[in-house]
């Protein structure tokens, strides 16, 4: 309606004017209502093409959408397990910083598991201490033995000094004797030895190496435990938290909660913008924005990023040909827009639903030497008509709240 006001400004009136006070003519006598076609015809034609080509001017290179909105993620509140619900640490709705508990889950097996690997450590610290003890014994065992081996080797020197000075004083079975036992001897030794090497790697080696397991194993049974106790793991604000004790959760399809981090929704809006006007969204574009969260407030923001996909086409290889008629509707360009001065969307709710004008400025290639005059007078145009848009955009910030309160029905 505006741009035919606009239009008709400069086709209809200048009409009308001429033939009511050039001709003469008059309303009621020579203007009629079967006559206003057939008078004002060239007006109210070129009013129509006028109209429709300012229009799609304004449209094309000032493009808006209804399709923004504050986007916000949420993170699931998930145990790292499974299990029942023993203990709920915050209410319905509450603000959290992050570590704060929770809720907590059942933790006996948990509770039993590391009494277990407690007990595991004790058990090898005992027997630490009897392999201590053994290899003192062992030490002792193996000088024994060399003690023995030295007086078996002691009386065989002797009798064969004898048998070397005196031919036959000692029999030879007796030599032969003490020859055996000298070696008995020396295998009790190496026996001894092998004993005492064997408590020694006992005590520096085996139990130290199950030790460090038992300890690994106390470790993972705390692990565990502290896994029943799930903390927020940012600061944020739990919403809608209706978990209660009893209850059983677990990651796949029983959720606890969701958690709103921080600031989510506050720093970008997102506008889906149509494919046909992807030539035009560009990085560093200027837009404006009305939220019905933030009535009658205009939000200055820029076009920071465009996304060079549209989420519309995409499929997840499967059994099936992908038929290209299935699709529902064609998709939007996904524009993030920032606010051009900071805390521009203090106040607007994260999730609440905006319209988006963004304006197309060609203020560098009017003013370049290489722009003719023409192309020039062309682009102030186009830069001109954004004020049309921009009009637009207030008069529905205006409207907004009455469509939204009273011509809504509700």
């Amino acid at each position: 309606m505006l741009e035919i006001i606009i239009c008709s400004l400069v086709t209809i009136l200048p009409d009308y004017l001429f033939r009511r006070y050039v001709q003469g003519k008059r309303f009621g006598k020579e203007i009629t209502f079967y006559s206003v076609w057939y008078e004002l015809r060239w007006g109210i034609t070129g009013c129509l093409m006028l109209t429709v080509s300012l229009i799609t001017l304004i449209f094309y290179f000032h493009p808006a959408t209804t399709n923004a909105t504050l986007y916000f993620r949420t993170v699931p509140i998930l145990p790292e397990g499974s299990g029942r619900v023993a203990e709920v640490d915050i209410g319905f709705s509450q603000p959290v910083k992050k570590g704060d508990v929770l809720f907590r889950l059942d933790s006996s097996k948990q509770h039993a598991a590391l009494e277990t690997a407690k007990r595991k450590i004790a058990e090898v610290d005992a027997s630490l201490i009897a392999a201590e003890a053994d290899v003192v014994k062992a030490e002792a065992q193996v000088q024994e033995a060399k003690s023995n081996l030295q007086q078996a080797r002691d009386e065989l020197d002797v009798k064969s000094e004898l048998q070397r000075r005196n031919p036959g004083i000692v029999p030879q079975r007796d030599i032969e004797k003490l020859q055996v036992l000298v070696n008995q001897r020396q295998a009790g030794v190496d026996a001894a030895a092998a004993s005492r090497q064997s408590a020694d790697l006992r005590v520096s080696t085996l139990l130290p190496a199950e030790k460090a397991s038992a300890q690994a194993a106390l470790n993972q049974s705390q692990v565990d435990l502290d896994k029943t106790v799930v903390r927020a793991g940012v600061d944020g604000r739990v919403e809608q938290f209706v978990l209660r004790v009893g209850d059983v959760v677990n990651q796949l399809m029983r959720p606890a909660g969701v958690l709103i981090p921080e600031g989510a929704g506050q720093e970008k809006l997102q506008a889906g913008f149509g494919q046909i006007e992807a030539q035009v969204i560009k990085d560093g574009m200027v837009a404006e924005a009305t939220c019905i969260s933030k009535p009658w407030v205009i939000i200055p923001m820029v076009v920071t990023s465009v996304q060079d996909y549209i989420a519309a086409g995409q499929f997840r290889g499967g059994d099936q040909l992908l038929e290209a008629q299935n699709a529902v509707k064609p998709g939007t360009i996904l524009a993030l827009l920032e606010p051009l001065y900071k805390g521009g969307l203090d106040g607007v709710t994260p999730g609440s639903s905006c319209i988006v004008n963004a304006y197309t400025s060609n203020h560098e290639t009017i003013t370049s030497k290489d722009t003719s005059t023409g192309r020039a007078i062309a682009l102030h145009v186009v830069d001109g008509v954004g004020l049309v848009h921009a009009l637009l955009l207030r008069i529905q910030a205006l409207l907004l709240p009455i469509k939204t309160l009273v011509l809504s029905g509700h």
